[in-house]
């Protein structure tokens, strides 16, 4: 499927990071259980509703980073878009509904951590991450990170962390975290929509093929020994067009419509998530009111 059959298991699955995202989980699962019920029993766990926010974030990350979808990724521009679309705008905030306060203020109780607090203002995680974002989609930068492992890797665990910044702002776990009331997190959103908007009309627009990993067999070789054991170059026998549905322009534009569609989706189901706490909380405060009605006990007779 999709070209899939031509890689061994070990390549489709890359099995080490998947131990290692099932570690994660476990260890999620022991923090909010066992440990916490010992040293924090005052403390409230998570609810199931939690629980499968969390480990479906664990899943799709580990699908986009180093499953299937990783592969696919690396032969179809298409996927690599959704990729990003799930590892930095969808998992996020999947794994910061599925925690509680508990767990990340034990995750940074250090005291050394206030030194880097100036990194949660929202205008500087705003700008951080739409920055980055948007310049590892300029056309060299792209193709350099695609084809340098080291850089690769570490220009993705800085997307992972402005990301997390990001988000956390819109869905803050820790209550004094929580620097933005709720009319300016739905604005928040949808300054976080206009900012990716270039990047995603520049790859949509583009009249011709702009990342060379996808249309030249020689770099899309040397990208694809990232994901292939042993010498990539017997890829070149068939090319990056065998493994690809459409052509690299229009593979490339319809990697530009996925990312587009699937941050409005999602931007859109975020606004509604704050619109309903925000309801709730405006409505939580009006019962809490005292009645106006009069007494008849106080009254004139």
């Amino acid at each position: 499927m999709l070209g899939l059959q031509y890689f061994t298991f070990r390549e489709q699955w890359s099995p080490m990071f998947l131990f290692a995202m099932a570690a994660i989980v476990i260890l999620y699962l022991y923090v909010d259980g066992p440990y916490r019920r010992k040293h924090a029993p005052d403390q409230a766990g998570t609810s199931v509703m939690q629980k499968v926010s969390f480990i479906l974030g664990a899943i799709l990350f580990y699908l986009a980073q180093a499953g299937p979808l990783s592969l696919l990724g690396h032969m179809m521009f298409s996927f690599h878009m959704l990729n990003m679309s799930l590892s930095y705008l969808l998992v996020p905030p999947l794994v910061l509904l599925g925690t509680t306060s508990y767990m990340w203020r034990l995750m940074f109780r250090a005291a050394w951590w206030q030194k880097l607090k100036f990194m949660t203002n929202p205008i500087l995680c705003l700008i951080m991450f739409n920055m980055v974002f948007s310049l590892y989609h300029v056309p060299v930068v792209h193709d350099y990170v695609m084809t340098h492992y080291t850089v690769h890797r570490l220009f993705y665990v800085v997307l992972l962390i402005t990301a997390f910044l990001m988000w956390i702002q819109v869905v803050s776990p820790v209550p004094e975290w929580n620097r933005l009331t709720d009319m300016r997190k739905m604005a928040y959103v949808f300054a976080n929509g206009a900012l990716l908007t270039p990047a995603c009309a520049l790859i949509i627009f583009s009249g011709t093929p702009m990342y060379e990993v996808y249309s030249d067999p020689n770099t899309w070789v040397k990208m694809m020994g990232y994901c292939v054991s042993g010498d990539p170059s017997y890829l070149l026998a068939q090319g990056p067009s065998f493994f690809n549905l459409m052509t690299p322009l229009e593979d490339q534009q319809t990697g530009g419509i996925v990312m587009k569609l699937l941050q409005e989706v999602l931007y859109g189901s975020i606004l509604a998530y704050i619109f309903k706490q925000w309801f709730k909380r405006e409505h939580a405060d009006d019962d809490e009111l005292p009645s106006a009605e009069p007494n008849p006990a106080n009254g004139l007779t």
